[in-house]
């Protein structure tokens, strides 16, 4: 069924924007809006924040240091709680403010820092990205010295949780590197357990290698030498912050590396984004279309945050990082940009030899070098402070040590080398205004690594990936190495050798993070990554881009809203000859046999699909092809993509009829799930619907910490909702409840010059504050695939004002 896209915005927009002018002629433009004066120490002219009925703050300022000033003032006027736990993490400063149980985590945090030339760093990001910063932490310092001298109130969180916030340095804002995506240490983990257990081979049924590549054991590792603990302070540097009450602490804090790596394994499919862009030529509008919709792990408050920037010379409106200058989606007025990731190989794990006589040398060529040692302290809540000891290798922090077989493990990733602080460089392309810029912007892009679509007012589109990639040339990075100075990064791979479109003759171009390397790339000479996402949403995008000559903006937000599953038609193909005498396969059976694979909230065959390849057919399988290796991949919500794979072509591994043993496995299987079914949601399968299981709930993480009353108020559903992983609307959720987990952060479609038609939808809203209106209005709207309109121009943003406030220098 077709939905219906645009909020009851329809009738409010029109009577917003058709109304501006009239109301600028007559000056009152303002006239409904909530009206408020403000000072800002530290700004240097009069600036206006206008905010709009959805939530968006539009900034005008009357030149670049306000608005970045503004900026960082209204984010912390509207987010302070999330940015100052976001700094605090990320430094390692989370024990002086939560107690002892966070010191580990805080060392691991301490580790992944960056700790080089900061004229390096601030040069890589662009000739503005100095001041820009000075000036948003300048804004957000001005809010919160009002804070703390008790001129504004204290947000809610900061009481449940018994802190204050603090001030900020410019450097804090690029130095924190672990909030960053990189790729594929835990993988290399992982495929050395695999091997251990059952030979590297049988790996092939956790991720598919793309473009075909077999790799191999390198030369002296021992894959059974790899801890399954190896990466426990990666874990901890690389989680969000968690709360509870002080009794489950330890517990809550303590590192499950089964529960890492298959999460780690699942991110492939999880942690990835929709973008594509469309020429003139292919569009209603007669103009260029650009949309967009990240995914990642779902929060509250949002991990996005819409603003528009305008001061003379420089008018950006979109979505960014709340604790970052600029945006990083959205347009500029004369071009459009939008991001997914690109699965560049950024990090490696390295084995070392340790010296029996010092454990702080380890072998690397001929001699024994000695590791950096650090020591910091970590103040600490309620006791004195701690002394921690941080070690590196020539490579990276040191992460594990194997004390009785003499070894130690260091991490070298990409975060250690200028200009890779995640999202930062997009202060930089922001302001590009055609393709030649941009292009040169990209060049300079460090992390994480990002297919970004652009379009232009002129017309024209095109497709550029971005990224710092190390450049391997006796090895393809899939498994750990020996440290020894045999497996080194020779440079970087240059940013002209990654691939790019410019007005793709097809009319289009889209990405969903699926292998994107053309047919022909020397991969062998540049090992960019060979673990990318499953390609079924990125074809289920091109197949409806393909079938509409003349696409439109109500088309292009119902794509990223459509639920089909094209792994769904693939083993539906495989079950259409069965037949089952068991009642559960027989349900089973028909629910799917007859389904359109679509993964919507109301469908009971959704429920049985999902239900079955997430929890039934996979670990089914594994038991009769790769027993000693079912354990460790099972588990990872991703591994339904190979595994489909090989059910469609299975081998000898299956017996002397391949064919006979599949089919028993399809239908045992799906009885299983459709058992699982009905004892979750009754036996009456009319009753079935996948929106009773798939349900979204945005739970704060301060849900623990809070009164009963005050913990209703934090939390933001639940909401049925449809969709899956591995479909254009993707929804990926816990395989122990179907709960929604992660997905689509924010949606974007853009129409590339008449600006103010286009469309957004934040989730669950624009505000940190759990008692503001703007904290949860949106998740409606999100879940039922609607949005609100993205204004650009002065008069219609006026006409949609809300609030406006008027700050002046104190």
């Amino acid at each position: 069924m077709k939905k219906t896209i645009c909020l009851l915005v329809p009738a409010l927009v029109a009577i917003a924007v058709t109304s501006a002018s009239s109301a600028r002629d007559n000056d009152n433009a303002l006239s409904a809006a909530r009206l408020s004066t403000m000072q800002a120490p530290g700004l240097q002219a009069p600036g206006k924040i206008l905010i709009d009925v959805w939530g968006i703050p539009h900034i005008y300022a009357e030149n670049e240091h306000d608005l970045f000033f503004l900026q960082g003032f209204n984010v912390a006027r509207d987010r302070l709680w999330q940015i100052d736990l976001w700094r605090k993490r990320g430094l390692g400063l989370l024990a002086r403010d939560f107690g002892p149980a966070y010191v580990e985590q805080d060392k691991a945090l301490r580790l992944f820092l960056y700790r080089g030339d900061m004229n390096a760093e601030w040069i890589s990001y662009g000739p503005k990205a100095k001041s820009y910063a000075e000036s948003f932490v300048a804004g957000i310092n001005a809010y919160v010295a009002d804070v703390q001298a008790g001129r504004k109130p204290l947000p809610i969180e900061f009481r449940i949780a018994g802190t204050t916030p603090d001030l900020w340095t410019p450097e804090d804002v690029v130095r924190i590197r672990s909030h960053g995506l990189t790729r594929n240490v835990a993988s290399e983990v992982k495929r050395s357990l695999v091997a251990c257990a059952a030979g590297l081979e049988a790996d092939r049924f956790r991720v598919k290698l793309e473009p075909a590549w077999t790799t191999k054991i390198p030369e002296e590792l021992d894959p059974c030498s790899i801890p399954k603990g190896v990466l426990a302070a990666y874990d901890l540097a690389t989680r969000p912050v968690a709360f509870a009450k002080a009794e489950d602490r330890k517990a809550m804090l303590t590192h499950d590396p089964d529960r890492f790596l298959g999460e780690a394994d699942g991110q492939r499919d999880t942690v990835g984004s929709n973008n594509w862009v469309v020429a003139p030529s292919r569009t209603a509008t007669g103009r260029a279309i650009l949309a967009n919709d990240p995914h990642r792990e779902h929060s509250v408050p949002s991990l996005r945050y819409i603003v528009g920037l305008n001061a003379p010379g420089l008018s950006v409106i979109g979505a960014g990082e709340p604790a970052l200058p600029g945006i990083s989606i959205g347009h500029n007025g004369t071009i459009a940009f939008g991001l997914t990731i690109f699965n560049v190989d950024q990090e490696d794990l390295y084995v070392y030899e340790l010296n029996p006589a010092d454990p702080n040398q380890y072998r690397y060529r001929d001699g024994w070098e000695p590791m950096r040692i650090v020591h910091e302290r970590v103040e600490v809540k309620g006791e004195g402070a701690r002394d921690v000891e941080l070690k590196f290798t020539r490579h990276g922090p040191v992460v594990y040590v194997d004390e009785a077989n003499k070894r130690a493990f260091a991490i070298r990733s990409i975060w250690f080398e200028p200009g890779t602080s995640a999202y930062f460089g997009s202060s930089d392309y922001m302001t590009a205004k055609d393709w030649n810029g941009f292009v040169a912007a990209m060049r300079r892009w460090g992390a994480p690594s990002e297919n970004q679509v652009y379009a232009d007012v002129k017309g024209n589109i095109g497709w550029i990936p971005g990224a710092k990639t190390p450049r391997r040339v006796n090895y393809d990075g899939l498994m750990p190495v020996p440290g020894d100075g045999r497996y080194e990064w020779q440079g970087f791979i240059d940013a002209d050798q990654l691939p790019r479109v410019y007005r793709p003759e097809q009319g289009f171009f889209a990405t969903a993070n699926q292998m994107n390397l053309p047919n022909g790339y020397p991969i062998a000479e540049r090992k960019i990554g060979f673990e990318w996402s499953d390609p079924a949403r990125w074809q289920r995008i091109v197949e409806i881009l393909q079938s509409k000559p003349k696409l439109t903006l109500a088309d292009a937000m119902d794509l990223q809203n459509d639920d089909t599953s094209m792994l769904a038609r693939r083993l539906i193909k495989l079950l259409k000859p069965l037949e089952s005498d068991d009642a559960n396969g027989k349900k089973g059976l028909e629910l799917l046999k007859d389904w359109d694979a679509r993964d919507g909230a109301g469908s009971a065959a959704a429920a049985v699909f999902e239900v079955w390849i997430s929890n039934h057919l996979g670990a089914a399988l594994l038991k009769a092809v790769e027993p000693k290796a079912a354990d460790l991949i099972a588990p990872a919500a991703s591994s339904i993509s190979p595994i489909v794979a090989y059910l469609e072509s299975p081998d000898e591994k299956l017996g002397a009829d391949p064919l006979v043993a599949r089919d028993r496995i399809l239908r045992e299987s799906l009885a299983s799930a459709v058992a699982e079914v009905s004892d979750k949601l009754g036996a009456d399968s009319s009753m079935w619907r996948w929106g009773r299981l798939h349900v979204a709930t945005f739970d704060h993480a301060l849900m623990p910490l809070a009164e009963k009353a005050t913990a209703a108020q934090l939390t933001v559903g639940p909401l049925a909702y449809g969709g899956a992983a591995n479909v254009p609307r993707a929804a990926t959720y816990r395989r122990s409840d179907y709960h929604l987990t992660a997905g689509a952060s924010f949606r974007m479609v853009l129409d590339v010059g008449n600006w103010d038609a286009s469309r957004a939808v934040n989730t669950p809203g624009q505000s940190g504050d759990p008692f503001s209106g703007h904290y949860r209005d949106l998740a409606p709207l999100w879940a039922t695939g609607q949005y609100v309109p993205l204004l650009y121009s002065r008069a219609a943003v006026e006409a949609a004002t809300a609030e406006a406030i008027t700050l002046t220098p104190r």
